[in-house]
């Protein structure tokens, strides 16, 4: 486009690469960006560096923190009892906002997906069954998304923490069939998560 700046124009590709941002919205943010005052754009530039240098994985849970642990896995008021596996730390941020569990997470970082490369080494598993082997986890609940690869993992899961000795639940049906946890309503989670069955 040789009627923008190079600068602008470099902002605006590089805001297309940001998900569901298509070439018009990147343009109004580029405009938006370019029209705001130097302090504004400083601050949104100096929060980006801030997330890329400050945040890093709980050596708990693996949600993304400043602090280790996070602030869940930190809480005394939580139960060390109660595991929710979830895909991604957005998922438990979906979870956090019905405000009703009061376990603790585990964050796989993704599902199975052999099309796509992504086998166990490549998830929290193996954390996760060092967790549940401590002894002092007495239920899990797998709330992976349910679709076809979170199918799988609440699957290959299941399998592998029967033998231990603790209560494997999955959400209930509420959800639907390959949506994902961080965009269902509150109520309908929160159903899901009332609901769910032992596996």
């Amino acid at each position: 486009m040789a009627s923008t700046t190079k600068p602008l124009q470099e902002l605006i590709d590089a805001l297309t690469k940001l998900p569901g941002i298509g070439r018009k919205t990147a343009q109004r943010l580029a405009f938006h960006i370019l029209k705001s005052s130097k302090e504004e754009a400083q601050r949104l530039a100096n929060a980006i560096l801030d997330v890329k240098e400050k945040i890093f994985l709980c050596s708990q849970c693996f949600n993304i923190t400043d602090t280790d642990p996070c602030s869940i896995c930190a809480d005394p008021n939580r139960s060390d009892e109660i595991i929710c596996v979830v895909e991604q730390p957005s998922d438990m941020m979906a979870i956090e906002t019905i405000g009703e569990f009061k376990g603790k997470y585990h964050i796989l970082h993704g599902a199975l997906s052999p099309l796509s490369g992504v086998g166990p080494e490549n998830l929290k598993i193996k954390e996760l069954i060092e967790r549940v082997k401590k002894g002092r986890v007495k239920e899990v609940i797998i709330a992976t998304n349910p679709d076809a690869e979170g199918s799988a993992t609440a699957l290959y899961l299941t399998k592998l923490l029967k033998p231990l000795n603790v209560k494997v639940t999955r959400i209930a049906e509420g959800v639907p069939s390959g949506g994902n946890l961080e965009y269902i309503d509150p109520a309908t989670l929160r159903k899901s998560l009332e609901g769910r069955r032992e596996v």
